[in-house]
């Protein structure tokens, strides 16, 4: 015969996780159920199971699993069935004279640090924020040619034309070079130091041969209209496979500019930090941004009062260059802005 389950069972005892703190709640028992009504050698805690019903429980302790009725019969106060679910540890102590006693456990809780292993990130963002737009070096201006012409007179040269370049370094069948303008030249919003030059990609071409100093190529990408006097540097090998990686040490930079000379970013944006090899950043390194707190007056004090920073958002570096690299935002939760505070994960 079996009962409905465990609404009785808290008439002894209510459910936690570890028997370190003890603490006992008095019922009525009227000398009815004494400790040598519990079965010997019991183990114990009592692990409850999905399914389990009073009988099962009463047994596992009495030697008369209907002792436990003239308990329950003696406490009908006690009604709730949601302080015992599956795990719940029960303990019985029988040592207390003229009947038992519900132990109460206090809760036990294991703290351990999360540990979250982010995938690379979608090489099809990689590949779209890696070709058109870099940094490159002041001295690195004129690149290593220039578009020179096109086979037709046309002004501007589109994909799969022959176009003709002048390199100043030797150039095999088959090597692709990136054709390139410069935009601006980057400045460190907190120092006011130059840390690069913008530069934006037009697309790529191949070279196919060479005669009298002048090169063959074929235009094989194209993001923007090709033009005479276009640049030319070596392409980029991206590698496609970016896996995050936390920073080897505390680092601290900011938001250099937005793509597209955008005032804000978000999600899948790409931006330029202030931090490149030199500070040993690498391709891979994850990066908080932070956001300065508003300056405020008290209300009470009528002083100004500065509002903590908070976390904004989440780069990974794409490309680093020597004072700045590269990088993609993969979470955001409010706008990025130029000049927001680039932060090694886990610093504050």
């Amino acid at each position: 015969m079996k009962f409905s389950p465990v609404i009785l069972i808290v008439a002894l005892f209510s459910i936690y996780a570890s028997p370190a703190a003890v603490q006992a709640d008095e019922l009525v028992v009227n000398e009815v159920v004494t400790a040598s009504d519990l079965k010997p050698n019991v183990p114990q805690p009592y692990i409850v199971k999905k399914g389990d019903t009073l009988w099962d429980i009463a047994d596992h302790f009495f030697k008369d699993p209907w002792k436990w009725l003239k308990i329950w019969e003696r406490n009908l106060y006690i009604t709730n069935p949601d302080l015992i679910y599956p795990g719940s540890e029960i303990w019985f102590d029988g040592g207390r004279p003229g009947g038992l006693r519900v132990v109460k456990l206090a809760p036990h809780i294991v703290v351990k640090p999360v540990e979250r292993l982010e995938g690379a990130v979608d090489s099809s963002i990689v590949m779209t924020a890696l070709m058109r737009q870099d940094f490159i070096h002041p001295d690195q201006l004129q690149g290593v040619g220039h578009i020179l012409d096109a086979r037709d007179e046309r002004i501007n040269f589109g994909l799969h034309e022959l176009v003709y370049a002048e390199l100043n370094q030797p150039a095999n069948s088959g090597t692709l070079f990136d054709v390139f303008r410069t935009t601006k030249t980057v400045v460190d919003p907190a120092s006011g130091d130059a840390v690069g030059v913008l530069v934006e990609h037009l697309g790529q071409i191949r070279v196919t041969s060479e005669e009298g100093g002048v090169h063959r190529a074929v235009v094989e990408k194209v993001f923007q209209e090709i033009s005479r006097g276009d640049r030319l540097k070596p392409a980029r090998d991206p590698d496609l496979k970016v896996v995050p990686q936390s920073a080897a040490r505390p680092m601290s930079g900011s938001v250099l500019y937005i793509r597209h000379n955008g005032e804000l970013a978000g999600q899948h944006q790409v931006l330029g930090i202030s931090l490149g090899i030199r500070d040993g950043i690498k391709a891979g390194t994850v990066m908080s941004i932070y956001q300065n707190g508003r300056v405020i007056n008290d209300a009470v004090s009528g002083e100004k009062v500065r509002l903590p920073r908070e976390k904004v958002g989440q780069v990974i570096v794409l490309v680093p260059q020597e004072q700045a690299s590269l990088a993609l935002i993969t979470d955001s939760t409010a706008p990025i802005k130029i000049g927001d505070t680039v932060l090694s994960t886990g610093q504050q």
